[in-house]
């Protein structure tokens, strides 16, 4: 096998669905818990937490990859905002079951994955492409982003 067909060969990761449906697109990639109340700007999906690592960075329209919610209960109000914003994730990959992140999850109505057999966030970074399937449970990643048919 050439070293471009074992660049381009998808990595599957196979976990349990939260939310169903299929969508895909670049990952950001974050190892550190999300708090919504005070911790993102829901109008434009940006991290405000003054000591997060992608404070500034915007997660709308990228697949956010991440352990998972922190905070108060407010984590649900602020992603369903920013889902009426038109300013959410296309998905969302996390490791760490909590209420806060499964209700955020379905009032955002975007796939979702969780409960994995390899740790996501050992194997996919920013930039990635990664389709997730909520309905099957899988989520494929193409690193450095999606692979192109020769």
């Amino acid at each position: 096998m050439s070293e471009v067909e074992v660049q381009t060969r998808p990595i599957v990761i196979t976990g349990r669905k939260v939310v169903g449906g299929v969508a895909e697109g670049e990952a950001l990639v974050t190892h550190e818990t999300i708090s919504g109340w005070g911790g993102v700007q829901a109008m434009t999906g940006t991290v405000i937490e003054s000591r997060h690592e992608l404070k500034g960075v915007s997660f709308a329209g990228k697949v956010l990859v991440f352990p998972g919610a922190k905070g108060s209960s407010g984590w649900s109000g602020v992603f369903h905002t920013a889902r009426l914003a038109g300013s959410a994730p296309l998905a969302m990959v996390f490791t760490t079951m909590t209420t806060k992140v499964a209700l955020g999850c379905v009032v955002m109505r975007v796939p979702s994955v969780t409960d994995f057999d390899r740790d996501p966030l050992a194997l996919i970074e920013t930039g990635d492409w990664v389709r997730v399937d909520g309905d099957a449970g899988t989520v494929t990643v193409w690193k450095g982003g999606k692979a192109t048919p020769a």
